[in-house]
């Protein structure tokens, strides 16, 4: 019984890596896998978290389907969403980033591995099909911006989650 308790954790964290991402985030935080989700899969929140944005728009409904338009720096910049997929028993989501990302067929997605003892790991990763030339930053200053973005955030929602 033990053996298979650590075989199944052990097959949950590594299918929670995404090994064909683009961009790739893992963190391990000092929070159940349900607060941390409880928080994460609400959607319409980002701005409570991330610097960056400061404003979201929710349309439709919460889950596959849903969309929002995230708001950033005094609206000087917006990334329209879609929740492509979410499923509540295994605490992930994707979301579809339809415009005002420089990469064409971006997908990112959360999921939540419980690690026990009041722990748990988020990853969170992007796939794109390509990365869209521009004047504001290269391909690497946008997977660096990302990774540091996808950090800090989870960051902050485990502190929420916490409290």
């Amino acid at each position: 019984m033990v053996l298979t308790s650590i075989l199944t954790f052990s097959a949950n964290v590594i299918n929670a890596q995404d090994s064909g991402a683009k961009i790739t985030v893992n963190e391990v935080v000092d929070v159940s896998a349900d607060k941390i989700w409880k928080v994460l899969k609400q959607m319409d929140d980002v701005d409570k978290y991330s610097p960056a944005i400061d404003k979201v728009v929710w349309t439709g409904k919460h889950g596959v389907g849903g969309e929002r338009v995230c708001y950033g720096n005094e609206n000087s910049f917006y990334v329209k969403e879609k929740i492509v997929k979410f499923n509540d028993a295994e605490r992930s989501y994707s979301y579809a980033v339809i415009e005002g990302a420089p990469a064409k067929g971006m997908v990112n997605t959360f999921k939540v591995v419980d690690l026990g003892a009041n722990k748990s790991k988020v990853v969170w990763s992007t796939n794109y099909i390509s990365f869209i030339e521009n004047p504001r930053y290269t391909e690497d200053q946008f997977r660096g911006a990302t990774e540091y973005g996808f950090k800090d955030f989870i960051g902050k929602v485990a502190i929420a989650a916490n409290k």
